[in-house]
Protein backbone atom coordinates (compact mmCIF):
# COMPACT_ATOMS: atom_id res chain seq x y z
CA UNK A 1 0.00 0.00 0.00
CA UNK A 2 3.02 2.35 0.28
CA UNK A 3 2.80 4.74 -2.63
CA UNK A 4 -0.92 3.92 -3.69
CA UNK A 5 -1.58 6.16 -6.33
CA UNK A 6 -5.41 7.40 -6.86
CA UNK A 7 -8.13 7.67 -8.89
CA UNK A 8 -9.54 11.19 -10.70
CA UNK A 9 -12.11 11.33 -8.23
CA UNK A 10 -10.17 11.26 -5.41
CA UNK A 11 -7.69 13.38 -6.68
CA UNK A 12 -10.04 15.69 -7.40
CA UNK A 13 -11.56 15.36 -3.94
CA UNK A 14 -8.28 15.93 -1.99
CA UNK A 15 -7.73 18.98 -4.43
CA UNK A 16 -11.11 20.31 -3.79
CA UNK A 17 -11.86 20.67 -7.35
CA UNK A 18 -14.46 19.29 -9.64
CA UNK A 19 -13.11 16.13 -11.95
CA UNK A 20 -12.73 18.48 -15.06
CA UNK A 21 -10.77 21.11 -13.47
CA UNK A 22 -8.76 18.31 -12.59
CA UNK A 23 -7.68 17.52 -16.15
CA UNK A 24 -7.14 21.22 -16.40
CA UNK A 25 -3.95 20.76 -13.72
CA UNK A 26 -2.86 18.23 -15.86
CA UNK A 27 -3.04 20.57 -19.37
CA UNK A 28 -1.03 22.91 -17.90
CA UNK A 29 1.51 20.66 -16.23
CA UNK A 30 0.76 20.67 -12.84
CA UNK A 31 -0.09 16.84 -12.77
CA UNK A 32 0.95 13.89 -14.76
CA UNK A 33 -1.23 11.16 -14.67
CA UNK A 34 -0.82 7.35 -15.46
CA UNK A 35 -3.46 5.68 -18.28
CA UNK A 36 -4.66 2.27 -17.18
CA UNK A 37 -7.49 -0.05 -18.25
CA UNK A 38 -9.74 1.71 -15.70
CA UNK A 39 -9.07 4.81 -16.32
CA UNK A 40 -6.35 7.50 -15.27
CA UNK A 41 -4.18 7.28 -11.93
CA UNK A 42 -2.44 10.36 -10.02
CA UNK A 43 1.04 9.86 -7.84
CA UNK A 44 -0.37 10.73 -4.41
CA UNK A 45 2.77 12.95 -3.69
CA UNK A 46 2.29 15.43 -6.51
CA UNK A 47 -1.36 15.68 -5.70
CA UNK A 48 -0.71 16.61 -1.92
CA UNK A 49 2.22 18.84 -2.96
CA UNK A 50 -0.06 21.03 -5.69
CA UNK A 51 -2.86 21.01 -2.34
CA UNK A 52 -0.41 23.04 -0.58
CA UNK A 53 1.03 24.99 -3.59
CA UNK A 54 0.13 28.45 -4.09
CA UNK A 55 -0.34 27.74 -7.93
CA UNK A 56 -3.51 25.85 -6.86
CA UNK A 57 -6.14 28.13 -6.01
CA UNK A 58 -9.19 25.84 -5.69
CA UNK A 59 -7.82 24.69 -2.18
CA UNK A 60 -10.90 25.29 0.10
CA UNK A 61 -9.98 27.96 2.49
CA UNK A 62 -6.19 28.82 1.22
CA UNK A 63 -5.47 32.59 1.93
CA UNK A 64 -3.72 34.35 -0.71
CA UNK A 65 -0.03 35.51 0.36
CA UNK A 66 -0.21 38.81 1.96
CA UNK A 67 1.33 41.22 0.15
CA UNK A 68 5.46 41.46 0.38
CA UNK A 69 5.62 37.84 1.02
CA UNK A 70 7.49 35.75 -1.25
CA UNK A 71 5.00 33.49 -3.07
CA UNK A 72 8.11 30.85 -4.00
CA UNK A 73 8.73 30.30 -0.36
CA UNK A 74 5.05 28.96 -0.01
CA UNK A 75 6.11 26.51 -2.66
CA UNK A 76 7.47 22.83 -1.59
CA UNK A 77 10.91 22.84 -1.10
CA UNK A 78 11.01 26.19 -0.18
CA UNK A 79 10.92 25.78 3.22
CA UNK A 80 7.50 24.43 3.81
CA UNK A 81 8.06 20.85 3.53
CA UNK A 82 4.97 18.20 2.91
CA UNK A 83 5.20 15.08 4.15
CA UNK A 84 2.89 12.91 2.39
CA UNK A 85 1.49 10.20 4.60
CA UNK A 86 -0.66 6.91 4.19
CA UNK A 87 -0.39 6.19 7.82
CA UNK A 88 -2.80 8.62 9.76
CA UNK A 89 -6.04 10.91 9.88
CA UNK A 90 -7.03 12.89 12.09
CA UNK A 91 -10.25 13.89 11.16
CA UNK A 92 -14.27 14.75 12.90
CA UNK A 93 -12.92 13.99 16.19
CA UNK A 94 -11.42 10.40 15.32
CA UNK A 95 -8.03 8.72 14.53
CA UNK A 96 -7.52 6.41 11.74
CA UNK A 97 -4.98 4.28 11.05
CA UNK A 98 -4.82 3.62 7.31
CA UNK A 99 -8.63 4.26 7.55
CA UNK A 100 -9.65 2.28 10.27
CA UNK A 101 -10.90 3.71 13.39
CA UNK A 102 -8.27 3.45 16.26
CA UNK A 103 -10.62 3.05 18.55
CA UNK A 104 -12.01 0.12 17.14
CA UNK A 105 -8.80 -1.50 16.31
CA UNK A 106 -7.64 -0.97 20.06
CA UNK A 107 -10.69 -3.64 20.77
CA UNK A 108 -10.06 -6.15 18.02
CA UNK A 109 -6.80 -6.11 17.60
CA UNK A 110 -3.32 -6.43 19.29
CA UNK A 111 -0.61 -4.04 19.45
CA UNK A 112 1.64 -6.54 17.31
CA UNK A 113 -1.54 -6.79 14.56
CA UNK A 114 -1.41 -2.68 14.24
CA UNK A 115 2.07 -2.25 14.14
CA UNK A 116 2.48 -4.76 11.45
CA UNK A 117 -1.10 -2.81 9.56
CA UNK A 118 1.12 0.79 9.83
CA UNK A 119 3.99 -0.81 8.86
CA UNK A 120 2.76 -3.02 5.60
CA UNK A 121 -0.64 -2.40 5.08
CA UNK A 122 -1.44 -5.89 5.62
CA UNK A 123 -2.70 -8.03 8.79
CA UNK A 124 -0.69 -10.55 9.67
CA UNK A 125 -1.91 -14.09 9.04
CA UNK A 126 -4.14 -12.68 6.71
CA UNK A 127 -6.04 -15.54 3.97
CA UNK A 128 -3.21 -16.08 1.81
CA UNK A 129 -2.05 -18.44 5.02
CA UNK A 130 1.11 -16.72 5.35
CA UNK A 131 2.47 -16.81 9.04
CA UNK A 132 2.40 -14.24 11.77
CA UNK A 133 5.70 -12.81 12.48
CA UNK A 134 7.77 -13.38 15.47
CA UNK A 135 8.70 -10.79 17.91
CA UNK A 136 11.71 -11.52 19.81
CA UNK A 137 15.54 -10.52 19.78
CA UNK A 138 18.37 -12.27 18.34
CA UNK A 139 21.01 -13.83 20.45
CA UNK A 140 23.45 -11.10 19.69
CA UNK A 141 21.08 -8.40 20.56
CA UNK A 142 19.83 -9.88 23.51
CA UNK A 143 23.13 -10.24 24.48
CA UNK A 144 24.46 -6.84 23.70
CA UNK A 145 21.44 -5.19 25.04
CA UNK A 146 21.73 -7.08 28.63
CA UNK A 147 25.42 -5.64 28.94
CA UNK A 148 24.41 -2.06 28.05
CA UNK A 149 21.37 -2.20 30.80
CA UNK A 150 23.87 -3.79 33.08
CA UNK A 151 25.68 -0.82 33.29
CA UNK A 152 23.17 1.70 33.76
CA UNK A 153 22.64 3.15 37.17
CA UNK A 154 20.13 1.73 39.38
CA UNK A 155 16.82 3.58 39.41
CA UNK A 156 17.60 4.72 35.66
CA UNK A 157 14.42 5.90 34.28
CA UNK A 158 12.63 3.57 31.15
CA UNK A 159 13.45 6.40 28.55
CA UNK A 160 16.98 6.44 29.72
CA UNK A 161 16.55 2.44 29.47
CA UNK A 162 15.65 3.03 26.06
CA UNK A 163 18.07 4.50 24.87
CA UNK A 164 20.67 2.64 25.36
CA UNK A 165 19.03 -0.44 24.15
CA UNK A 166 18.07 1.33 21.52
CA UNK A 167 22.50 2.38 21.00
CA UNK A 168 23.04 -1.77 21.78
CA UNK A 169 20.73 -3.17 19.84
CA UNK A 170 21.97 -0.93 16.90
CA UNK A 171 25.43 -2.30 16.79
CA UNK A 172 24.80 -5.43 17.27
CA UNK A 173 22.74 -5.56 14.05
CA UNK A 174 24.99 -5.74 11.31
CA UNK A 175 21.69 -5.46 8.82
CA UNK A 176 21.25 -2.09 10.41
CA UNK A 177 21.04 -0.44 7.17
CA UNK A 178 18.67 -2.62 5.66
CA UNK A 179 16.44 0.20 4.58
CA UNK A 180 13.44 -1.93 2.44
CA UNK A 181 9.75 -2.21 3.59
CA UNK A 182 10.51 -5.91 3.85
CA UNK A 183 13.59 -5.46 6.20
CA UNK A 184 12.51 -2.37 8.74
CA UNK A 185 9.48 -4.91 10.04
CA UNK A 186 11.68 -7.34 11.25
CA UNK A 187 14.35 -5.05 12.72
CA UNK A 188 11.06 -3.13 14.59
CA UNK A 189 10.20 -6.67 15.88
CA UNK A 190 13.06 -7.47 17.13
CA UNK A 191 13.56 -3.63 18.57
CA UNK A 192 10.44 -3.84 20.40
CA UNK A 193 10.43 -6.91 21.80
CA UNK A 194 14.13 -5.40 23.15
CA UNK A 195 12.24 -2.52 24.64
CA UNK A 196 10.09 -4.28 26.34
CA UNK A 197 12.27 -6.04 27.83
CA UNK A 198 14.47 -3.06 29.40
CA UNK A 199 11.16 -1.90 31.15
CA UNK A 200 12.28 -5.03 33.08
CA UNK A 201 15.78 -3.77 33.51
CA UNK A 202 17.73 -6.93 31.93
CA UNK A 203 16.18 -9.07 29.56
CA UNK A 204 16.24 -12.27 29.86
CA UNK A 205 15.79 -15.24 26.83
CA UNK A 206 11.70 -16.47 26.61
CA UNK A 207 10.62 -19.53 27.98
CA UNK A 208 9.15 -22.20 26.69
CA UNK A 209 6.19 -22.08 24.46
CA UNK A 210 7.63 -18.80 22.44
CA UNK A 211 7.45 -15.24 23.85
CA UNK A 212 4.66 -13.99 25.62
CA UNK A 213 2.71 -11.08 24.10
CA UNK A 214 4.49 -7.58 23.75
CA UNK A 215 1.51 -6.34 26.37
CA UNK A 216 1.92 -9.06 28.53
CA UNK A 217 5.97 -8.29 28.40
CA UNK A 218 5.67 -4.27 29.17
CA UNK A 219 2.69 -4.91 32.06
CA UNK A 220 5.74 -7.29 33.84
CA UNK A 221 8.26 -4.60 33.09
CA UNK A 222 6.05 -1.87 34.35
CA UNK A 223 4.65 -3.80 37.72
CA UNK A 224 7.09 -6.41 37.59
CA UNK A 225 3.93 -9.09 37.70
CA UNK A 226 1.59 -10.44 36.08
CA UNK A 227 -1.53 -9.26 34.69
CA UNK A 228 -4.82 -10.17 36.76
CA UNK A 229 -7.33 -11.50 34.52
CA UNK A 230 -9.27 -8.86 31.56
CA UNK A 231 -6.00 -6.07 32.72
CA UNK A 232 -3.68 -7.37 30.06
CA UNK A 233 -6.62 -6.33 26.76
CA UNK A 234 -6.87 -2.33 28.17
CA UNK A 235 -2.96 -2.21 28.03
CA UNK A 236 -2.90 -3.61 24.76
CA UNK A 237 -5.62 -0.83 23.87
CA UNK A 238 -3.49 1.92 25.03
CA UNK A 239 -0.60 0.81 23.18
CA UNK A 240 -2.51 0.41 19.67
CA UNK A 241 -4.09 4.19 20.54
CA UNK A 242 -0.30 5.68 21.04
CA UNK A 243 1.05 3.83 18.18
CA UNK A 244 1.05 7.22 15.88
CA UNK A 245 -1.22 10.23 16.07
CA UNK A 246 0.34 11.87 12.91
CA UNK A 247 3.24 14.33 12.61
CA UNK A 248 3.40 14.91 16.33
CA UNK A 249 6.68 16.63 17.52
CA UNK A 250 8.81 13.06 17.83
CA UNK A 251 7.24 11.65 15.10
CA UNK A 252 8.70 14.76 13.03
CA UNK A 253 12.07 14.39 14.21
CA UNK A 254 11.95 10.94 13.66
CA UNK A 255 10.87 11.43 10.05
CA UNK A 256 13.24 14.63 9.31
CA UNK A 257 15.97 11.53 10.32
CA UNK A 258 14.31 8.53 7.42
CA UNK A 259 14.10 10.89 4.92
CA UNK A 260 17.81 11.68 4.76
CA UNK A 261 18.18 7.52 4.79
CA UNK A 262 19.13 7.79 9.02
CA UNK A 263 18.97 3.84 9.21
CA UNK A 264 15.85 2.96 11.74
CA UNK A 265 17.78 2.63 14.81
CA UNK A 266 18.86 6.00 14.40
CA UNK A 267 15.40 6.97 13.27
CA UNK A 268 14.21 5.88 16.95
CA UNK A 269 16.64 7.77 18.38
CA UNK A 270 15.72 10.29 16.92
CA UNK A 271 12.09 10.06 18.34
CA UNK A 272 13.52 9.79 21.65
CA UNK A 273 14.76 13.03 21.86
CA UNK A 274 11.36 15.00 22.01
CA UNK A 275 9.82 12.44 23.62
CA UNK A 276 12.59 12.91 26.69
CA UNK A 277 11.48 16.43 26.56
CA UNK A 278 9.80 18.38 29.83
CA UNK A 279 7.65 20.00 26.68
CA UNK A 280 6.95 16.64 24.47
CA UNK A 281 3.09 16.71 25.33
CA UNK A 282 2.34 19.81 24.64
CA UNK A 283 -0.26 22.05 26.27
CA UNK A 284 -1.92 18.43 27.61
CA UNK A 285 1.15 17.47 29.86
CA UNK A 286 2.76 14.21 30.32
CA UNK A 287 1.06 11.55 31.69
CA UNK A 288 3.15 11.07 34.77
CA UNK A 289 1.96 14.60 35.73
CA UNK A 290 -1.76 12.67 35.44
CA UNK A 291 -0.33 9.92 37.80
CA UNK A 292 0.88 12.48 40.54
CA UNK A 293 -2.43 14.13 40.47
CA UNK A 294 -4.62 11.09 41.16
CA UNK A 295 -2.02 9.73 43.87
CA UNK A 296 -2.54 13.33 45.63
CA UNK A 297 -6.62 12.97 44.90
CA UNK A 298 -6.36 8.89 46.85
CA UNK A 299 -4.37 10.88 49.60
CA UNK A 300 -6.77 14.37 50.22
CA UNK A 301 -9.32 13.88 47.63
CA UNK A 302 -9.75 14.92 44.21
CA UNK A 303 -11.02 18.59 44.92
CA UNK A 304 -8.50 19.51 46.97
CA UNK A 305 -5.88 18.17 44.66
CA UNK A 306 -7.23 19.72 41.63
CA UNK A 307 -7.63 22.64 43.68
CA UNK A 308 -4.25 22.61 44.65
CA UNK A 309 -2.89 22.58 41.30
CA UNK A 310 -4.73 25.41 40.30
CA UNK A 311 -3.41 27.30 43.17
CA UNK A 312 0.78 26.04 42.13
CA UNK A 313 -0.14 26.91 38.40
CA UNK A 314 -3.00 29.21 38.01
CA UNK A 315 -3.61 26.53 34.60
CA UNK A 316 -6.26 23.31 34.33
CA UNK A 317 -4.46 20.39 35.66
CA UNK A 318 -2.79 18.30 33.31
CA UNK A 319 -4.52 15.56 31.56
CA UNK A 320 -7.35 17.91 30.33
CA UNK A 321 -8.35 19.28 26.50
CA UNK A 322 -6.57 18.51 23.53
CA UNK A 323 -6.35 21.31 20.34
CA UNK A 324 -7.21 18.32 18.33
CA UNK A 325 -10.55 16.99 19.58
CA UNK A 326 -12.64 20.01 20.92
CA UNK A 327 -14.99 17.54 22.16
CA UNK A 328 -13.15 14.64 23.53
CA UNK A 329 -9.89 12.99 22.97
CA UNK A 330 -11.73 9.06 21.88
CA UNK A 331 -8.80 7.39 23.21
CA UNK A 332 -8.66 8.87 26.51
CA UNK A 333 -12.58 8.20 26.35
CA UNK A 334 -12.10 4.58 25.62
CA UNK A 335 -9.41 4.12 28.56
CA UNK A 336 -11.33 5.89 30.81
CA UNK A 337 -14.41 3.37 30.14
CA UNK A 338 -12.41 0.39 30.87
CA UNK A 339 -11.21 1.16 34.30
CA UNK A 340 -13.04 -1.23 35.72
CA UNK A 341 -11.47 -4.30 33.38
CA UNK A 342 -8.00 -2.89 35.91
CA UNK A 343 -9.11 -4.90 39.16
CA UNK A 344 -8.92 -1.91 41.50
CA UNK A 345 -12.76 -0.51 41.52
CA UNK A 346 -11.15 2.16 44.24
CA UNK A 347 -8.82 3.53 42.55
CA UNK A 348 -11.09 3.57 39.29
CA UNK A 349 -13.54 5.75 41.29
CA UNK A 350 -10.56 8.17 42.41
CA UNK A 351 -10.01 8.92 38.53
CA UNK A 352 -14.10 9.14 37.92
CA UNK A 353 -14.02 11.67 40.92
CA UNK A 354 -11.38 13.52 39.51
CA UNK A 355 -13.09 14.22 35.75
CA UNK A 356 -16.08 15.02 37.81
CA UNK A 357 -14.33 17.45 39.73
CA UNK A 358 -13.25 19.16 35.96
CA UNK A 359 -16.32 18.60 34.40
CA UNK A 360 -17.98 20.80 37.38
CA UNK A 361 -15.42 23.11 36.75
CA UNK A 362 -15.86 23.53 33.02
CA UNK A 363 -12.89 22.09 31.87
CA UNK A 364 -12.50 20.76 28.82
CA UNK A 365 -12.86 16.87 28.39
CA UNK A 366 -10.38 14.24 29.33
CA UNK A 367 -7.58 13.37 27.34
CA UNK A 368 -5.41 10.79 26.39
CA UNK A 369 -2.62 11.46 28.91
CA UNK A 370 -5.28 11.34 31.75
CA UNK A 371 -6.22 7.73 30.45
CA UNK A 372 -2.50 6.84 30.18
CA UNK A 373 -1.84 8.09 33.88
CA UNK A 374 -5.11 6.33 35.26
CA UNK A 375 -4.43 3.56 33.70
CA UNK A 376 -1.04 3.41 35.43
CA UNK A 377 -2.45 5.00 38.28
CA UNK A 378 -5.10 1.81 38.85
CA UNK A 379 -2.92 -1.09 37.94
CA UNK A 380 -0.38 -0.02 40.27
CA UNK A 381 2.34 0.69 37.94
CA UNK A 382 6.08 2.36 38.99
CA UNK A 383 5.82 5.96 38.38
CA UNK A 384 6.65 6.90 35.04
CA UNK A 385 4.91 3.84 33.63
CA UNK A 386 2.21 5.94 31.51
CA UNK A 387 4.92 8.12 29.47
CA UNK A 388 6.85 4.28 29.10
CA UNK A 389 3.97 3.03 27.65
CA UNK A 390 3.27 6.30 25.44
CA UNK A 391 6.68 6.57 23.87
CA UNK A 392 7.03 2.34 23.64
CA UNK A 393 4.03 2.38 21.22
CA UNK A 394 5.18 5.57 19.40
CA UNK A 395 8.12 3.32 18.21
CA UNK A 396 6.11 1.13 15.76
CA UNK A 397 4.69 4.65 14.61
CA UNK A 398 7.87 6.29 13.95
CA UNK A 399 9.28 3.35 12.20
CA UNK A 400 5.90 3.43 9.79
CA UNK A 401 6.87 6.48 8.98
CA UNK A 402 10.29 5.93 8.27
CA UNK A 403 8.73 3.21 5.57
CA UNK A 404 7.04 6.06 3.69
CA UNK A 405 10.10 8.04 4.00
CA UNK A 406 12.59 5.12 2.67
CA UNK A 407 9.87 4.78 -0.34
CA UNK A 408 10.04 8.27 -1.34
CA UNK A 409 11.83 10.75 0.62
CA UNK A 410 10.38 14.18 1.27
CA UNK A 411 13.13 16.76 -0.43
CA UNK A 412 13.60 19.93 1.66
CA UNK A 413 15.60 22.42 2.39
CA UNK A 414 14.16 24.79 5.33
CA UNK A 415 15.09 27.98 5.99
CA UNK A 416 15.57 30.26 8.85
CA UNK A 417 14.27 33.84 9.44
CA UNK A 418 17.60 35.62 10.32
CA UNK A 419 16.88 38.34 12.96
CA UNK A 420 20.39 39.17 14.37
CA UNK A 421 22.89 42.00 13.57
CA UNK A 422 23.06 42.38 10.14
CA UNK A 423 26.27 42.59 8.12
CA UNK A 424 28.39 46.06 7.81
CA UNK A 425 27.63 47.22 4.16
CA UNK A 426 30.05 49.76 4.19
CA UNK A 427 32.94 49.59 2.69
CA UNK A 428 36.06 48.08 4.36
CA UNK A 429 39.00 50.49 4.59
Amino acid sequence: MINRRLTSAEAATRLGIKPATLYSYVSRGLLHPERTPSGSTFDMHEVARLARSARHPGRPGRPEPAAGIDRRRAEPGGGDPVFVTELTLIDGGRLYYRGRDAVELSRTRRFEEVAEWLWTGFWPEAADGRLAPAWEMGPGTLAAVGRALGLLPAGAAPLERFTATVVAAALADSLRHDLNPVGVPVTGRSLLSALAAALSGAPRPPGGGGPPPIAARVWHGCTGGTAPAGALGVLDAALVLAADHELAPSTLAARVAASFRADPYAVVLSGLGPASGSWHSGSTGAPSEVEALLAEAAAVGAERAVGDRLRRSGEIPHGFGMPLYPDGDPRGAELLARLDELGDPGRADVVRRVVEVGAARGFPPANFDLGLGALSFCAGMAPGAGQAIFTFAKVAGWLAHAIEEYSRPTRFRSRADYVGVLPDASPRV
